[in-house]
């Protein structure tokens, strides 16, 4: 099913998406006002103002939460992973202590996994692009799982001093169950990508909040790709704060049997003449293969001159796999140049299979080409070359299995 969305001329207050749910029980406190949309939601620097999920709240009713109920306490010393740079060490700053800017500049946790992030990890990694300084190589930083069920708790924080230009790769690998906060700040001018790669062993949990703020006339690309691990939820927010600000938020999965790959996508119009993009989307394979995206985009009433387009596809190969895609689209403003949505999600295309197989090709040479040619947009949007290739490579290695099983 495909839904597209295009901005109304005039203002409007559209509150998309509603919690049956919470508009049937209310409120912790008895109110019968449900919480409506993302921006709505609280924030706590304290786990127990969240509670354990029941996995009847909006936010977590689609998440098993009996696979990472771990991550709901604190790791403590137990150190479940390492940190190392691959390159570009030298942009890695003194860590940073809770309360020590500019860690929780912007960050606010929003569920129980971030704030226990938050209390866990009580130094956090602090990259930083200097001011005006074009980095040409990638800094890449490798967190490696230690162990299955060894837990950790992670803080990075990210900053693009002003007119800096660079990219940061988050490489995960290993087992562990892992919570994890990513702060990035993007301030005046600067271009940055972040790019968060999830290559977990399939017993690994890992549970991430990413918050970004994008200053005046600067640029955040962000992108989330995941082929391993048990249960994988990464959500991303990015706030266009400033003017002229531009987001793009990409995303890629490739789940299997038993593998559960989640994001839930916030951006949030804060300021004028901001543009923003996102795509992200999935393939998935195998007995109870699944992903959930959820993609909530707010304009807000000063969000004037917007441009905004948010969708979702996903490609279904194997019975027994299911895609759970919900765009949400919020405008407070009618003074905007476009906003819109889609969601689409469908099995693989026997007709697209039949006519290349009608001209020579193999069922399995065919197979290949479409779920590549349907993947491979995110991984060309990445500039850098040597990633790229491996990720072309990592699809290319999931689609062999597929076929082989």
């Amino acid at each position: 099913m495909t839904t597209h969305t295009q901005a109304p001329v005039e203002a409007q207050d559209a509150h998309a998406h509603v919690d049956p749910v919470r508009a049937l029980i209310g409120s912790q406190e008895g109110s019968a006002a449900p919480i409506q949309t993302r921006s709505e939601r609280p924030r706590s620097a304290s786990p127990a103002d969240f509670g354990v999920p029941t996995g009847r709240e909006v936010n977590w009713k689609h998440t098993p939460i009996s696979r990472i109920s771990s991550l709901f306490e604190p790791a403590g010393d137990e150190g479940g992973v390492s940190y190392s740079f691959a390159s570009g060490g030298e942009y890695g700053q003194a860590t940073l202590a809770a309360g020590e800017a500019p860690r929780g500049e912007f960050f606010e946790p929003e569920d129980i996994t971030a704030a226990v992030a938050g209390q866990g990890a009580r130094e956090a990694l602090h990259i930083r692009l200097p001011r005006e300084a074009e980095i040409a190589e990638p800094i890449v930083l490798d967190i490696a799982g230690l162990g299955a069920g060894r837990r950790a708790d992670g803080y990075i924080v990210i900053e693009a001093e002003a007119m800096s230009k660079g990219t940061v790769v988050l490489q995960h690998t290993g087992s562990a169950d892992y919570a994890q906060n990513v702060e990035i700040l993007a301030r005046d001018g600067s271009q940055l990508t972040v790019i968060s790669v999830q290559k977990w062993a399939d017993d690994a949990n890992h549970a991430a909040a990413h918050q970004a703020r994008v200053d005046r006339d600067a640029s955040l690309t962000h992108f989330v790709i995941t082929f391993g691990g048990g249960v994988v939820r990464v959500n991303p927010t990015l706030e266009l704060s400033g003017q002229g600000a531009n987001g793009e938020m990409f995303g890629l999965s490739y789940s299997d049997s038993g593998q559960h790959f989640e994001s839930q996508v916030y951006l949030f119009h804060k300021g004028a003449d901001t543009t923003g993009d996102v795509l992200y989307k999935s393939a998935l394979q195998g007995e109870s293969a699944r992903s959930v995206w959820i993609g909530d985009v707010l304009i807000g009433p000063d969000a004037t001159g917007t441009d905004s387009y948010e969708a979702n596809r996903n490609l279904v190969l194997t019975n027994g796999a299911r895609a759970d895609s919900i765009p949400n689209l919020e405008i407070k403003t009618g003074d905007i140049k476009g906003a819109g949505h889609a969601s689409a999600t469908g099995r693989f295309d026997d007709e697209q299979l039949f006519y290349l197989q009608a001209r020579g090709i193999s069922e399995e040479e065919a197979r290949r080409l479409i779920v590549l040619g349907f993947l491979a947009e995110i991984p060309q949007r990445i500039q850098v070359p040597e990633l790229q290739a491996t990720l072309i490579a990592d699809i290319e290695r999931e689609i062999a299995e597929g076929v082989r099983s």
